[in-house]
C-alpha cells in the first residue's frame, strides 16, 4: 500500500500555531517520516514548534527550491511508493501556492500517490478577503519585473486587464522593493483605481491598507522589508 503526500501549511510569520493551524494538522505531521522542504533549517524549527514526536535527527529532509533539478523529484517520492507518508512543507503559507511545491504534487498524481491538502493560511486568499475587491474573478500574477520600465508596463497592463474583465489583480514583491512598488502604483495607475496592500498577515503586526490611488500617499507608508501582498482593481 502506498503512502500519502501530505501538504502541510506553515505560518506566515511569528504567530501562534494554534491561532492559524487546526490541531489535527499535528496528527498528519506525526504520520510523516520524511519531508520535502524549501529550507531545512526553518522546516526543522517549524516541526519542533508544531510538536512533532519523532526526533528531528531521525527524519529525512529533501530540498525542493528553484535550484532543484526535475530529475531529482522522483527520488523524493520513493518512500511514499514504499508505504510511508511524506510531508510537503512550504516556507510560508500553503504548499504549491507561489512556491515550487506544485511540481512534486503533479508528479505524485502521476504515480497514483494520494495527495492530502491540509487547512492553513494563504496570504493570497487572506489579502483578497480583506481587500473588499472582486473575489469572484481574480488572478495571482506572482512577481512583477525587476526592470522599472518593464514593471510599469506590467502594472498598466494589469490595470487595464482588471477594468476589462472586472478582475482583481494580485501580486507580490521582494520585501526590500515594496516601497518602490507602491510608489509605482500610485504614480502610474489612474486616480480612481483601487489599491490594497496587506502586510504581515495573520500576525500581531498585521496591517491592511486600502484606498484609491488619488487618496494614498506612499511617502507616509513604510513597507520596507515587510512581507506584503498587493492588489489592484480598476472599476
Amino acid at each position: 500500500m502506498k503512502g500519502k503526500l501530505i501538504l502541510i501549511p506553515c505560518t506566515l510569520g511569528e504567530s501562534e500555531l494554534s491561532a492559524v493551524l487546526p490541531a489535527d494538522n499535528v496528527h498528519h505531521i506525526n504520520s510523516c517520516t520524511s519531508f520535502i522542504v524549501e529550507n531545512v533549517r526553518s522546516a526543522r524549527r517549524f516541526l519542533i514548534k508544531a510538536g512533532i514526536q519523532t526526533k528531528i535527527d531521525d527524519l529525512t529532509f529533501h530540498l525542493l527550491n528553484k535550484h532543484t533539478e526535475a530529475s531529482e523529484l522522483a527520488t523524493m517520492l520513493q518512500s511514499a511508493l514504499n508505504g510511508e507518508n511524506i510531508g510537503l512543507l512550504s516556507e510560508a503559507g500553503c504548499p504549491g501556492i507561489a512556491d515550487p511545491g506544485s511540481e512534486i504534487v503533479k508528479l505524485a498524481h502521476s504515480k497514483n500517490i494520494q495527495v492530502v491538502p491540509l487547512v492553513g493560511p494563504s496570504s493570497i486568499l487572506l489579502a483578497l478577503m480583506a481587500s473588499g475587491m472582486n473575489g469572484q474573478n481574480f488572478a495571482f500574477n506572482g512577481y512583477l519585473p525587476k526592470d522599472k520600465n518593464e514593471r510599469i508596463k506590467r502594472i498598466q497592463f494589469l490595470e487595464n486587464l482588471s477594468f476589462k474583465h472586472n478582475q482583481t489583480q494580485i501580486f507580490i514583491e521582494t520585501p526590500f522593493r515594496n516601497n518602490h512598488i507602491l510608489e509605482d502604483l500610485c504614480k502610474h495607475c489612474q486616480a480612481n483605481t483601487s489599491i490594497c496592500v496587506a502586510t504581515h498577515l495573520s500576525t500581531a503586526q498585521e496591517q491592511i491598507i486600502r484606498g484609491k490611488v488619488k487618496d494614498i500617499k506612499p511617502k507616509t507608508i513604510d513597507l520596507n522589508k515587510k512581507p506584503s501582498i498587493f492588489l489592484i482593481h480598476k472599476y
